[in-house]
Protein backbone atom coordinates (compact mmCIF):
# COMPACT_ATOMS: atom_id res chain seq x y z
CA UNK A 1 0.00 0.00 0.00
CA UNK A 2 1.27 3.32 -0.94
CA UNK A 3 1.67 6.34 0.99
CA UNK A 4 -1.00 8.80 -0.32
CA UNK A 5 -3.48 5.52 -0.05
CA UNK A 6 -2.27 5.03 4.20
CA UNK A 7 -3.17 8.74 4.29
CA UNK A 8 -6.33 8.84 3.18
CA UNK A 9 -7.29 5.50 5.54
CA UNK A 10 -5.65 6.83 8.14
CA UNK A 11 -7.71 10.31 7.79
CA UNK A 12 -10.92 8.37 7.34
CA UNK A 13 -10.69 6.27 10.37
CA UNK A 14 -9.95 9.40 12.19
CA UNK A 15 -12.69 11.19 11.25
CA UNK A 16 -15.32 8.47 11.36
CA UNK A 17 -14.01 7.78 15.54
CA UNK A 18 -13.69 11.56 16.31
CA UNK A 19 -17.82 11.66 15.06
CA UNK A 20 -17.97 8.43 17.59
CA UNK A 21 -16.16 10.45 20.11
CA UNK A 22 -18.32 13.21 20.06
CA UNK A 23 -21.38 11.39 21.57
CA UNK A 24 -18.95 9.86 24.53
CA UNK A 25 -20.25 10.68 27.59
CA UNK A 26 -17.28 12.62 29.66
CA UNK A 27 -16.24 9.47 32.16
CA UNK A 28 -15.02 7.80 28.59
CA UNK A 29 -13.15 11.17 27.52
CA UNK A 30 -10.29 10.05 24.70
CA UNK A 31 -9.24 10.55 21.39
CA UNK A 32 -7.91 8.26 18.36
CA UNK A 33 -4.34 9.68 17.86
CA UNK A 34 -2.29 9.69 15.06
CA UNK A 35 1.64 8.92 16.33
CA UNK A 36 3.25 9.64 13.32
CA UNK A 37 2.40 11.21 10.05
CA UNK A 38 2.48 8.76 6.77
CA UNK A 39 5.51 10.49 5.10
CA UNK A 40 7.23 9.30 8.75
CA UNK A 41 6.56 5.66 8.55
CA UNK A 42 5.40 3.44 6.12
CA UNK A 43 3.26 1.97 8.88
CA UNK A 44 2.24 5.21 10.46
CA UNK A 45 0.95 4.29 14.31
CA UNK A 46 -2.56 5.21 15.30
CA UNK A 47 -3.91 4.76 19.16
CA UNK A 48 -6.66 6.01 21.73
CA UNK A 49 -5.15 8.39 24.36
CA UNK A 50 -6.84 9.28 27.40
CA UNK A 51 -5.19 11.88 29.61
CA UNK A 52 -6.69 12.86 33.20
CA UNK A 53 -7.69 15.40 35.07
CA UNK A 54 -4.83 16.98 36.29
CA UNK A 55 -1.65 19.73 35.85
CA UNK A 56 0.80 18.03 34.15
CA UNK A 57 3.82 16.82 33.47
CA UNK A 58 2.27 13.26 33.84
CA UNK A 59 3.08 9.92 34.27
CA UNK A 60 2.11 7.51 31.12
CA UNK A 61 1.63 4.15 29.85
CA UNK A 62 1.67 2.52 26.76
CA UNK A 63 -0.43 -0.69 26.18
CA UNK A 64 0.36 -3.24 23.63
CA UNK A 65 -2.03 -5.51 22.52
CA UNK A 66 -1.46 -9.80 21.54
CA UNK A 67 -2.10 -11.21 18.53
CA UNK A 68 -5.31 -10.99 17.83
CA UNK A 69 -5.44 -7.28 18.46
CA UNK A 70 -8.44 -5.86 20.18
CA UNK A 71 -6.44 -2.80 21.07
CA UNK A 72 -9.67 -0.75 21.83
CA UNK A 73 -10.87 -3.88 24.15
CA UNK A 74 -7.24 -3.44 26.16
CA UNK A 75 -8.24 0.30 26.42
CA UNK A 76 -11.99 -0.30 27.90
CA UNK A 77 -10.82 -2.89 30.49
CA UNK A 78 -7.40 -1.16 31.09
CA UNK A 79 -6.74 2.26 29.55
CA UNK A 80 -10.13 4.01 30.95
CA UNK A 81 -8.63 2.06 34.69
CA UNK A 82 -5.63 3.40 34.16
CA UNK A 83 -6.35 7.04 33.39
CA UNK A 84 -8.95 6.92 36.43
CA UNK A 85 -5.38 6.29 38.73
CA UNK A 86 -4.00 9.75 37.28
CA UNK A 87 -1.93 7.97 34.36
CA UNK A 88 -1.90 9.30 30.34
CA UNK A 89 -3.25 6.18 28.70
CA UNK A 90 -2.03 5.19 25.09
CA UNK A 91 -3.47 2.09 24.04
CA UNK A 92 -1.51 1.11 20.02
CA UNK A 93 -2.96 -0.25 17.31
CA UNK A 94 -0.02 -1.88 15.96
CA UNK A 95 -2.61 -4.04 13.36
CA UNK A 96 -4.38 -1.53 11.64
CA UNK A 97 -2.41 0.69 9.50
CA UNK A 98 -0.83 -2.77 8.73
CA UNK A 99 -3.33 -3.83 7.33
CA UNK A 100 -3.67 -7.03 10.02
CA UNK A 101 -6.46 -8.83 11.47
CA UNK A 102 -4.96 -11.37 13.70
CA UNK A 103 -0.80 -12.42 13.61
CA UNK A 104 -1.87 -15.87 16.24
CA UNK A 105 -0.67 -18.23 13.03
CA UNK A 106 1.41 -16.12 11.20
CA UNK A 107 5.52 -15.25 11.44
CA UNK A 108 5.33 -11.94 12.00
CA UNK A 109 6.83 -11.28 15.32
CA UNK A 110 9.56 -9.08 14.61
CA UNK A 111 7.13 -6.45 12.65
CA UNK A 112 6.13 -5.02 16.00
CA UNK A 113 9.56 -5.16 17.78
CA UNK A 114 9.81 -1.41 17.39
CA UNK A 115 6.17 -0.09 17.76
CA UNK A 116 6.62 0.18 21.84
CA UNK A 117 9.41 2.80 21.39
CA UNK A 118 7.45 4.24 18.64
CA UNK A 119 4.66 5.41 20.73
CA UNK A 120 7.18 6.53 23.50
CA UNK A 121 8.55 8.97 21.71
CA UNK A 122 5.26 10.24 20.71
CA UNK A 123 4.58 9.98 24.28
CA UNK A 124 7.55 11.84 25.63
CA UNK A 125 7.48 14.87 22.98
CA UNK A 126 3.78 15.65 24.81
CA UNK A 127 3.88 19.02 26.49
CA UNK A 128 2.16 17.51 29.06
CA UNK A 129 3.45 14.48 29.85
CA UNK A 130 6.78 13.31 32.02
CA UNK A 131 9.50 12.08 29.34
CA UNK A 132 10.75 10.26 32.49
CA UNK A 133 7.33 8.48 33.97
CA UNK A 134 6.46 6.35 31.01
CA UNK A 135 6.07 2.70 31.75
CA UNK A 136 5.06 -0.16 29.13
CA UNK A 137 2.22 -2.81 29.48
CA UNK A 138 1.48 -5.53 27.47
CA UNK A 139 -1.03 -8.49 27.00
CA UNK A 140 0.19 -12.13 25.84
CA UNK A 141 2.42 -11.53 22.79
CA UNK A 142 2.31 -7.61 23.38
CA UNK A 143 3.31 -8.83 26.80
CA UNK A 144 6.58 -10.15 25.14
CA UNK A 145 7.63 -6.79 23.76
CA UNK A 146 6.97 -5.04 26.64
CA UNK A 147 9.54 -6.66 28.65
CA UNK A 148 11.89 -6.62 25.40
CA UNK A 149 11.72 -3.06 25.54
CA UNK A 150 13.66 -3.15 28.84
CA UNK A 151 16.40 -5.57 27.94
CA UNK A 152 19.40 -4.66 28.40
CA UNK A 153 20.23 -5.53 24.68
CA UNK A 154 17.02 -4.63 22.99
CA UNK A 155 16.25 -2.13 20.39
CA UNK A 156 15.04 0.33 22.89
CA UNK A 157 18.34 0.62 24.19
CA UNK A 158 19.55 2.53 21.25
CA UNK A 159 16.75 4.67 21.69
CA UNK A 160 16.45 8.43 23.49
CA UNK A 161 13.81 7.57 25.45
CA UNK A 162 13.93 4.65 28.20
CA UNK A 163 10.86 2.95 29.83
CA UNK A 164 10.75 3.53 33.67
CA UNK A 165 9.06 0.02 34.19
CA UNK A 166 7.65 -2.73 32.38
CA UNK A 167 4.16 -5.11 32.91
CA UNK A 168 3.76 -8.14 30.94
CA UNK A 169 0.11 -9.66 31.54
CA UNK A 170 0.64 -13.55 30.35
CA UNK A 171 3.28 -13.10 28.35
CA UNK A 172 5.69 -15.81 26.22
CA UNK A 173 8.88 -15.66 28.52
CA UNK A 174 11.15 -17.51 25.93
CA UNK A 175 13.63 -15.71 24.13
CA UNK A 176 14.18 -13.51 26.60
CA UNK A 177 17.42 -13.48 29.26
CA UNK A 178 15.81 -10.74 31.50
CA UNK A 179 18.87 -8.69 31.83
CA UNK A 180 16.37 -6.00 32.75
CA UNK A 181 17.02 -2.24 32.55
CA UNK A 182 14.12 -0.74 34.57
CA UNK A 183 11.13 -2.43 37.15
CA UNK A 184 9.02 -5.04 35.87
CA UNK A 185 6.16 -6.32 36.46
CA UNK A 186 5.02 -10.44 34.93
CA UNK A 187 1.39 -11.72 35.60
CA UNK A 188 0.63 -14.94 34.62
CA UNK A 189 -1.92 -17.68 35.78
CA UNK A 190 -0.67 -21.17 36.53
CA UNK A 191 -2.84 -22.81 34.01
CA UNK A 192 -2.43 -20.93 31.15
CA UNK A 193 -1.21 -23.25 28.08
CA UNK A 194 -0.30 -20.86 25.42
CA UNK A 195 2.16 -19.26 27.08
CA UNK A 196 3.70 -21.34 30.52
CA UNK A 197 4.32 -19.87 33.91
CA UNK A 198 7.13 -22.02 34.19
CA UNK A 199 9.34 -20.21 31.49
CA UNK A 200 8.41 -16.98 33.49
CA UNK A 201 9.94 -18.32 36.62
CA UNK A 202 12.81 -19.78 34.82
CA UNK A 203 13.44 -16.27 33.37
CA UNK A 204 12.82 -14.77 36.84
CA UNK A 205 15.54 -17.27 38.19
CA UNK A 206 18.16 -16.23 35.82
CA UNK A 207 17.53 -19.28 32.91
CA UNK A 208 15.55 -19.70 29.40
CA UNK A 209 13.47 -22.18 27.88
CA UNK A 210 17.14 -23.60 26.72
CA UNK A 211 18.94 -23.65 29.78
CA UNK A 212 21.86 -20.68 29.29
CA UNK A 213 21.61 -18.17 32.73
CA UNK A 214 22.29 -15.12 32.62
CA UNK A 215 25.11 -13.05 34.93
CA UNK A 216 23.97 -13.73 38.61
CA UNK A 217 22.77 -10.81 39.91
CA UNK A 218 22.33 -8.80 35.94
CA UNK A 219 20.04 -6.33 35.62
CA UNK A 220 16.60 -5.06 38.03
CA UNK A 221 15.11 -8.12 39.36
CA UNK A 222 12.03 -9.19 37.82
CA UNK A 223 8.41 -8.98 40.05
CA UNK A 224 6.60 -12.55 39.09
CA UNK A 225 2.82 -13.21 40.53
CA UNK A 226 1.28 -16.48 39.25
CA UNK A 227 -2.15 -16.62 39.71
CA UNK A 228 -3.19 -20.20 40.99
CA UNK A 229 -6.65 -21.79 38.56
CA UNK A 230 -6.12 -18.78 36.49
CA UNK A 231 -5.93 -19.48 32.53
CA UNK A 232 -4.14 -17.11 29.54
CA UNK A 233 -6.36 -14.10 29.06
CA UNK A 234 -7.53 -14.43 32.99
CA UNK A 235 -8.90 -10.25 32.77
CA UNK A 236 -10.72 -10.63 30.05
CA UNK A 237 -14.53 -10.36 31.04
CA UNK A 238 -15.44 -11.68 27.29
CA UNK A 239 -14.20 -14.78 28.59
CA UNK A 240 -16.63 -15.18 31.46
CA UNK A 241 -18.00 -18.16 28.71
CA UNK A 242 -14.83 -20.09 28.29
CA UNK A 243 -13.36 -20.53 24.62
CA UNK A 244 -10.65 -22.51 22.70
CA UNK A 245 -8.60 -20.89 20.69
CA UNK A 246 -5.40 -21.80 18.14
CA UNK A 247 -5.90 -25.63 20.81
CA UNK A 248 -5.54 -23.14 24.15
CA UNK A 249 -8.10 -22.56 26.53
CA UNK A 250 -9.03 -19.01 27.71
CA UNK A 251 -11.33 -18.22 30.63
CA UNK A 252 -12.07 -14.78 32.65
CA UNK A 253 -10.81 -15.23 36.53
CA UNK A 254 -12.16 -12.78 38.63
CA UNK A 255 -10.20 -13.35 41.18
CA UNK A 256 -6.66 -13.20 39.41
CA UNK A 257 -8.45 -10.07 37.79
CA UNK A 258 -9.26 -8.16 40.85
CA UNK A 259 -5.44 -9.08 42.59
CA UNK A 260 -4.08 -7.62 39.41
CA UNK A 261 -5.55 -4.81 39.23
CA UNK A 262 -4.55 -4.31 42.84
CA UNK A 263 -0.93 -5.59 42.21
CA UNK A 264 -0.37 -3.80 38.68
CA UNK A 265 -1.63 0.13 40.43
CA UNK A 266 0.74 -0.41 43.63
CA UNK A 267 3.16 -1.29 40.68
CA UNK A 268 2.66 2.21 38.82
CA UNK A 269 2.29 4.31 41.79
CA UNK A 270 5.80 2.92 43.07
CA UNK A 271 7.54 2.91 40.03
CA UNK A 272 6.37 6.05 37.60
CA UNK A 273 4.06 7.32 39.99
CA UNK A 274 5.35 9.90 41.88
CA UNK A 275 8.40 11.54 41.64
CA UNK A 276 9.04 12.00 45.35
CA UNK A 277 8.77 7.72 44.93
CA UNK A 278 11.48 7.06 42.19
CA UNK A 279 14.46 5.00 42.95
Amino acid sequence: MNLAKIAVLVSAFLIGQATSSAAADAESSGSIVELETPLASAHPLVGYLRRPRGVGPLPAVVLLHGCSGNWLNIDERWGKRIASWGYVALSVDSFGPRGIKRTCRESAFNDFRTDAHRALDFLAQHPTIDPARIAVIGFASGGFFALESVERSSIGQKSANRFRAAIAFYPPCVRLKGDMTAPTLILIGERDDWNAADDCRKLVAGGDAWGISRQENRGIPIQLVVHPGAYHAFDAPALKVPREIEGHHLEFNQSATDQSIATLHEFLDMTIGSKEKQP
